[in-house]
């Protein structure tokens, strides 16, 4: 079975029920549905960029932790496979503030990456992407929704 194709990949995210405790997004859910007619594969871990303005010729990649080993998921088609990300979390009111010091960021969209499956642009159904210190943690691709 090949590995899916980026045509074959419609991304979409949404935040996460379980977050770490923060005033930013925390964590997004990811769902990459088959929309092909045949059966194919997802694997590894998650790329991640943040699109500045919106723009992927604007990206900043952020720097990723790797959590859980990654196995090939079979997607059907109109299936859906998952990934987790969790970002360091914005602390506070109003705009917010970092632990580290360092200035909140809030991206529009990120760009995901998944090997061999290519790289999709994606927003927050119900938000934006704001983190802190150009961090983020990912799950590998799996079969099953994340919380």
């Amino acid at each position: 079975m090949r590995t899916c194709a980026a045509t074959a990949v419609k991304v979409t995210a949404r935040q996460a029920a379980h977050r770490p405790p923060g005033t930013g997004t925390g964590a997004a859910v990811v769902g990459f549905t088959n929309v092909s007619a045949r059966p194919c594969l997802l694997q590894g871990h998650p790329t991640v960029a943040g699109a500045g303005n919106g723009s992927p010729q604007h990206n900043v990649p952020l720097s990723v932790t790797r959590v859980g080993s990654a196995a090939p998921v079979r997607v059907a088609p109109g299936g859906r496979a998952w990934v987790k990300l969790t970002f360091v979390q914005v602390q506070g009111e109003g705009d917010g503030y970092c632990v580290s010091g360092a200035d909140p960021v809030v991206y529009p969209t990120l760009v995901i990456g998944l090997p061999g499956s290519g790289a999709h642009q994606v927003a927050l159904d119900d938000g934006q992407f704001a983190e802190c210190d150009n961090k983020v943690t990912v799950t590998a691709v799996s079969a099953a929704k994340p919380v």
